[in-house]
């Protein structure tokens, strides 16, 4: 079950300081590393993976394209390149990636009581495909959704309670605004 698999607990400056389950991190709040892989498109759109109903941080809502912990033994860049693989099916090596940054992020969800208390390495992706062309990762997402920039930058309150909060917090929208530039 991947809410028994360990994962590294780090400090803050990423260190590893010991092992924990998904689920004891998550219930815990304890600091732990993650990716997210961003898709744009050459039309100036962003893709959004919709969770699955029964995720156990911020099920049903609109999240990165891709986003992953990083499992013991591995790093952010071999993580990224592998949940692209599992989350979308796209086949792609380190070059087709573009590093955004590092964010230290600490969020609470209300629904299921759950702290998702991480370091980040977000990365975006140039995506000229189509949308039903990528795949589905069974029981962690429902499909994915594309939105224009502009839409996001000008998101109306009804349609901002279909994402995670942290997803257009402030941060997370500078980082749009970056893969916006690529």
């Amino acid at each position: 079950m991947k809410d028994s698999k360990e994962l590294n607990i780090v400090d803050e400056n990423g260190k590893i300081v010991g092992k924990e389950t998904r689920k004891n991190i998550h219930k815990q709040g304890l600091l732990h590393q993650e990716i997210h892989v961003w898709f744009y498109t050459p039309k100036g759109e962003i893709i959004f993976q919709h969770r699955a109903k029964d995720k156990d941080t911020y099920p049903d809502l609109l999240d990165a394209t891709v986003g992953g912990h990083i499992e013991i033994e591995a790093d952010y860049e071999s993580t990224a390149l592998q949940e692209l693989k599992e989350e979308t099916g796209i086949n792609v090596i380190k070059d087709d990636l573009t590093f955004v940054q590092m964010v230290r992020i600490k969020t609470y969800d209300r629904v299921t009581k759950m702290t998702n208390n991480v370091i980040r390495a977000v990365y975006a992706y140039c995506y000229s495909g189509r949308i039903g062309d990528l795949k589905v990762e069974e029981g962690e997402t429902v499909g994915f959704e594309v939105w224009p920039f502009r839409k996001i930058f000008n998101i109306s309150s009804k349609n901002r309670k279909r994402f995670i909060p942290d997803v257009l917090g402030h941060e997370a929208l500078n980082i749009l605004r970056k893969i916006q530039k690529l």
